[in-house]
């Protein structure tokens, strides 16, 4: 079964490369013919993909040494390609979209290029980019990564339901307190409306971490998993407790539930990420942005993975270094265009400094969080290692298990997989 399912795996990230091969200068964004060729992966299927198109058309556009030429593959199946072509596809591309939670993966095994000395050559500066973007590439004192943006948990609330329940509907919730006393306010079960609906699977991947890092936590500690640590226990009790004893949400929340009841007008708090903007927009919601309330106890942090360059390890041809260079140069001024997907890059000309920038409903309050961003821990195989993790989160906010006892099991089944 396994072998099947990973032919099936194999088969359709070789037909993704296949249409990658096939892929047209024009559907890459490219704009002309001439100049060094630079392939560029990426894994921009949706809303975000147009953008991207934009940037790389407007960069060939710019100069006519080198022709950036961009290539999609869908986002469910971009690892697998990228698996593939690391392991001697011949068209490999020269540059890539990395996430900063996969970045140790690859960095690991040699295969991404340490572009330590392409930075310094070429004069991309570690303080033109947000510290925390920065430095969730650099592995062991080298960098392995340009980044391009961070993208943290944001918290999405409805106007309307915060002016009808009495509340300011610019003042969102900034605590605990605020927030559970808001949410009871909200909730009007007679209507089925809700103060905060929490899921049960996605999000969680990064509302749990995000309360467990506020209460000072780590989840993994001295290379051990640390899921069932007092920080952790506490973490799923209040999220579980908003279900169960302050009643604010429904329980057993399917898939995306809290999503459709934000879009009915039903669920008046959501976390979720920056990518939800188009949805909202298009739905034409009255909703507001801010960071992530604090609602654990110890400090202000919030959940973040992030979209970030590599180059592999196999390129060395030092024209498209310097071409690739160039590009990211070009990128990291003009990445407003990025900006209009929802997401903050992490290029402090366009944070820090463009006016235009700081205009957005949005952008800006993602921005807000860069500081006290936190990604995945930096191991290797975290996907793996956090899989029982969502499972065992997933049955107590279900109200199958004690909270203790289900991080007590995930740590068991994390610890096994640690030790194979």
């Amino acid at each position: 079964m396994k072998k099947k399912k990973w032919l099936g795996a194999a088969m359709t990230a070789a037909l993704a490369i296949g249409s990658l091969a096939g892929c047209s200068d024009k559907e890459a964004g490219s704009s002309k013919g001439g100049g060094d060729k630079i392939t560029y992966w990426a894994p921009f299927s949706g809303a975000d993909g147009p953008r991207m198109k934009n940037i790389v058309a407007n960069y060939n556009k710019s100069q006519d040494k080198y022709e950036v030429d961009l290539q999609i593959v869908p986002q469910t199946d971009y690892y697998k390609t990228v698996d593939l072509a690391f392991s001697g596809q011949k068209n490999a591309p020269d540059l890539m979209i990395m996430h900063t939670d996969q970045l140790t993966n690859y960095a690991e095994k040699n295969l991404l290029k340490d572009m330590s000395d392409t930075v310094k050559k070429n004069n991309v500066k570690a303080e033109d980019y947000s510290e925390t973007a920065w430095q969730g590439g650099t592995i062991d004192g080298k960098q392995y990564s340009i980044p391009l943006d961070i993208h943290p948990l944001v918290m999405y609330y409805n106007k309307d339901m915060f002016k009808a329940a009495g509340l300011d509907p610019e003042k969102p919730p900034t605590n605990r307190e605020e927030f559970v006393a808001a949410a009871k306010k909200l909730t009007d079960e007679s209507k089925k409306q809700y103060g905060f609906v929490v899921p049960t699977l996605w999000p969680n991947q990064f509302i749990y971490p995000t309360v467990f890092f506020q209460n000072g936590g780590e989840l993994l500690k001295d290379g051990k998993p640390n899921y069932n640590s007092p920080e952790g226990v506490e973490a799923l009790t209040f999220l579980r407790d908003l279900v169960q004893k302050e009643k604010v949400s429904p329980a057993n929340v399917q898939q995306d539930g809290e999503v459709t009841l934000f879009l009915q007008g039903k669920n008046a708090m959501q976390l979720n990420g920056p990518w939800m903007m188009e949805q909202w927009d298009k739905a034409g919601l009255n909703y507001g942005v801010a960071p992530v309330p604090t609602l654990g106890t110890k400090q202000q942090a919030v959940y973040a993975n992030g979209h970030n360059f590599v180059i592999p390890a196999s390129v060395k041809d030092s024209k498209k270094l310097e071409g690739i260079s160039d590009f990211l140069k070009y990128t990291a001024d003009n990445t407003m265009e990025w900006a209009k997907s929802g997401q903050a890059p992490a290029s402090k000309a366009i944070y820090e400094q463009n006016e235009d920038f700081k205009k957005m409903v949005q952008q800006p309050q993602v921005a807000k969080q860069f500081e006290y961003a936190k990604f995945a821990p930096r191991v290797a195989n975290w996907g793996q290692l956090s899989e029982p993790l969502w499972a065992e989160v997933n049955l107590a906010l279900l109200g199958k298990k004690d909270p203790q006892k289900a991080l007590d099991d995930a740590n068991k089944k994390a610890e096994q997989l640690l030790n194979k």
